[in-house]
Order: structure tokens, then C-alpha cells, then sequence
């Protein structure tokens, strides 16, 4: 891990005046104050098209209690905590396309440093911009390293489909190193995904019955209950396809299911999803019909931004295989929608059926499989479910469960806000949860090919579901076909 606490450190925030900047990214940076795990001496500097003072972007992103994780802090200590920061961020106004304006930002980051300097650069900009901004801190100079490091962090969407997450990436590779560039995906930043590899490593009871010969198939949901709200136009251009499953949904995948890395760094780790992602068996255009479901929620063409004849997914259902050693033959099932009934993100493993039962049950009873299920959020935990003898019967049996709750075993302010942890990493060079060049084109061509089987002449129409609902019945009736039914805890 490359690791330079004695320089300053420059933070800059490209898109500096947006809604991710004020709700995640100057709480995050403030939190990590607050631990005394920022770097330090270190500058927040805010680049953007808007015209504002250092005191008004300073009032533009005040924190409050509401966004840091911290229950102990007092209100007095709070303030002067945060009077303590904000005299260390600072906002300049420029274009993202004029490259004299990043000659003018260079002079002024120069003015506010002692020397030579390590600057994280994060990217909270339209993904139109990345190209621009990029290009433009190259010719600058502005991420040479001279003995310092310089990072890119790029926020998600990392294309729209495989040849542009390839233009793109081609296009960094002219100013950036790859160790340079911090592809983010907040999702990963999240205790109870980073906790799945600690999880399946860490603990030798599961590990050896983590295969095929033990688990029947494997479900990922990540169900929404709000619609597309202000986000309708991206999103009609996008679908759930692009927005969730190109990197939450398969990101999740592999860490349910790639192998043991040979140590905890990131090229270790990332070496193995790469592996992963490659042996994920392609969903051809001409199987969609039979591997996927596309839903569409009652009056989504209604809402302003969306096209009224619009096609675009808001709702989708996958099955898929991977061709290795580990997991030949075992389904799994992902599945994500807006407006669906609960707001849930969770992985369930359903365990095979004992190969005999012996015990003198009525015959009409059947014997529930084991399920463990990892719980993202809300109620971040973990679940297993295992049978066990109704007490006075002869051998009746209920099925029963265990669990553990981070908030009751690490208290309810144990887990930090997923973007805090990513900048944490950033700092510290160590990339293990951010995705790598390969990883994100492996996961385009995956998706680029269910996309074309969907848009071709032909292909089924959407199905529609109401809001509230857990999606169309026909994600009920896919999923029934394998004699499976959809899992939730």
C-alpha cells in the first residue's frame, strides 16, 4: 500500500456545487476529520461552473449532525470541529472544457500548499466531462507525480455500454497510470459487502461448503421503493440494466463467488473477479427470451423526461451460470426494480436438500433447505436458517433461524457512510474496492448482449408491473419453471 501522511494534501472536487459533493462527499471528508484519519496538513479546494465565494460554498455544504455517523459528539464540540474544517475548504470557479482554467487553478492550489504536494482529484461530474477534465489536468501538469501522488477518482457511470467504457478508458490511459485511476462504485464502500469476503475467508465452517456439491443456487435482490423521481432523464437513456446491474449487481456477484485471493491487496483481489467475470457463461441475444425478464412499472411513461413510447427497463431479472470448477451447474438469480415494495439489498444462498431423510415425518412434509442470507441493508446482518425438532413431537420439524445484527454487536453507529471508507482507501492508495479497466469491460460485454437481445426486433414486449409490487408476475413464472421460487428474509 503507497502511503504518504507527511505532505500536504490537496483534495479536489470537480463538480464541486452538485448534490453528491454537499451529501456525501464533504460529510465523508468531515467524519474522517473528526478521526483523525484525513491526511494532514490537507486542503478541500471545490471546482465548477458557479460563481461563489469561499464563504458561500463553505455555507453550501455545512454538515449537521444528520450526515456523520458520530453519536458522541457534543453540540459544542461539533461546532468547533466543523469551524476547525471549513477554514481548510476552499471553492475557485472555472470550465471544465477551457484548459486556461486549470492553469489559473494549478497557480492557486500552488499558493495553498507548502510545497510539493499529493492531490486526490475526484470527478463528481456528468460522465461527458471526464474526457475533458482529465485531458486537461494532463496538459497542465497537474498529475505529475515529481515524488508526490496524484489520483483520479471516477465517479459511475464508467460508459454506457463496452465500447465507450473502452474509448473512455483508452482516453485516461493517455494522462493517467492505472494505479493512478480510482473507478468508484459506492456500493463496494458498504461494511456488509466489504464483510462478504471476511465472511466466505474467514470463517472455515463455510468455506468448504461453498461450492456446487453443497448449494442448490444463489439469489441477488436489490429491490427500490422510490421511482425515478428527478432522475427520469438519465435514467430512460439508461435502464436498470446500466445503473444497477453493470456494477452494483455483478460486483456483488463476485464476491459471492470468486475464489480465494492469494493475499488481501487489490491486485489480488481484483485479479480474481477479473477471473470470475470470465467465466460468467454469456447471455446471447437469442436466449434472452428464455435467461431474462424485463419489467416496466405502470405509469413510468407518464413521468416528464421519459419517453411516452419508451422501452426502457425499470425492473430486471437475470439468471446466469458460471463455467468454472466451483459453481458448474449452480443458477444464480439476480434481480433490481424501482418501485417495488420493501427497499432491500440482500444475497440468499439456498443449500441443497439432505440426499435421505430418515426421520418418520408426515408424508405430505417436506424438509425446507438451509438458507443463509446476507443482508446489505436495511437491517444489516446475517440470517441462517436451519431446521430443528418441534419440541414434545417425534421427529416434526420448523424451520428456525440465527442471526447477527451489526447494530447490536458493534453498536448503532458502528457503520460509516460507504463514501467515507472509499476516500479513506484513496488516500491511502490501496484500491482493492475500486474496479480496474478489465473488470468494467468484462462487464459490459456481458451486458451489451442481454441489451442487444432485448432491442432486436422480435424480442418480447416489457412487461409491466404496479407500484408496490415485488415486479411483474412473469419474474414469478420465470423463476418457477426451475422449481424455485424468489427468496427474501
Amino acid at each position: 500500500m503507497e502511503t504518504d501522511m507527511k505532505k500536504s494534501t490537496a483534495i479536489v472536487i470537480f463538480g464541486a456545487s452538485g448534490d453528491l459533493t454537499r451529501r456525501k462527499l464533504i460529510p465523508a471528508l468531515f467524519s474522517l476529520f473528526l478521526k483523525q484519519k484525513i491526511p494532514s496538513p490537507f486542503q478541500i479546494v471545490g471546482f465548477s461552473r458557479s460563481i461563489l465565494s469561499d464563504e458561500n460554498f463553505r455555507d453550501s455544504v455545512k454538515v449537521s449532525f444528520a450526515d456523520i455517523t458520530s453519536c458522541t459528539l457534543s453540540t459544542e464540540r461539533f461546532t468547533d470541529q466543523w469551524n476547525s474544517f471549513k477554514r481548510r475548504v476552499f471553492y475557485r470557479q472555472g470550465n471544465y472544457a477551457e484548459e486556461k482554467d486549470y492553469s489559473a487553478l494549478e497557480k492557486e492550489l500552488s499558493a495553498l500548499e507548502d510545497g510539493e504536494a499529493n492531490r486526490l482529484y475526484y470527478l463528481a461530474i456528468p460522465p461527458t466531462f471526464i474526457e475533458h477534465v482529465v485531458r486537461n489536468l494532463g496538459h497542465a501538469g497537474m498529475l505529475r507525480t515529481n515524488g508526490s501522488w496524484k489520483r483520479v477518482v471516477v465517479e459511475k457511470p464508467f460508459g454506457q455500454n463496452l465500447e465507450s467504457a473502452q474509448q473512455l478508458n483508452r482516453s485516461l490511459h493517455q494522462h493517467l497510470a492505472e494505479n493512478q485511476i480510482y473507478r468508484i462504485d459506492h456500493y463496494l464502500g458498504k461494511e456488509t459487502v466489504q464483510n462478504v469476503l471476511v465472511f466466505r475467508f474467514g470463517n472455515t465452517v463455510f468455506e468448504p461448503i461453498w461450492n456446487r456439491n453443497y448449494i442448490d443456487h444463489i439469489q441477488i435482490t436489490m429491490s427500490e421503493t422510490v421511482d425515478v423521481g428527478h432522475r427520469a432523464g438519465y435514467y430512460d437513456s439508461a435502464g436498470v440494466l446500466r445503473d444497477i446491474f453493470q456494477n452494483h449487481m455483478l460486483q456483488l456477484l463476485a464476491l459471492v463467488a470468486m475464489e480465494p485471493p492469494a493475499s488481501f491487496n487489490a491486485d489480488a483481489i481484483r485479479n480474481e473477479k477479473v477471473k470470475l467475470f470470465s467465466a460468467i457463461r454469456p447471455i446471447s441475444p437469442d436466449r434472452v427470451i428464455t435467461e431474462t425478464v424485463r419489467g416496466q412499472y405502470q405509469g413510468y411513461r407518464n413521468t416528464k423526461g421519459v419517453d411516452p413510447n419508451s422501452h426502457t427497463e425499470t425492473y430486471a431479472a437475470l439468471r446466469l451460470f458460471i463455467d468454472n470448477w466451483r459453481w458448474k451447474g449452480v443458477p444464480f438469480y439476480l434481480r433490481s426494480g424501482k418501485a417495488l415494495k420493501e427497499k432491500r439489498s440482500e444475497i440468499v444462498i439456498q443449500f441443497r436438500e439432505p440426499p435421505h431423510v430418515m426421520f418418520p415425518i408426515p408424508a405430505d412434509a417436506k424438509i425446507t433447505s438451509n438458507l443463509l442470507t446476507l443482508c446489505i441493508q436495511p437491517n444489516e446482518g446475517i440470517r441462517l436458517q436451519f431446521e430443528a425438532k418441534v419440541p414434545d413431537t417425534t421427529a416434526n420439524m420448523r424451520s428456525v433461524n440465527m442471526e447477527f445484527h451489526y447494530a447490536d454487536s458493534f453498536g448503532a453507529c458502528s457503520i460509516p457512510d460507504a463514501y467515507e471508507r472509499l476516500l479513506l482507501d484513496a488516500f491511502q492508495g490501496d484500491a482493492s474496492l475500486f474496479t480496474r479497466s478489465d473488470g468494467i469491460e468484462y462487464s459490459w460485454q456481458f451486458i451489451d448482449s442481454i441489451l442487444e437481445g432485448w432491442h432486436r426486433s422480435g424480442s418480447p414486449e416489457i412487461a409491466t408491473y404496479s407500484r408496490g409490487s415485488w415486479g411483474p408476475k412473469e419474474a414469478d413464472t420465470f423463476i418457477q419453471k426451475d422449481g424455485k421460487k424468489w427468496l427474501k428474509s
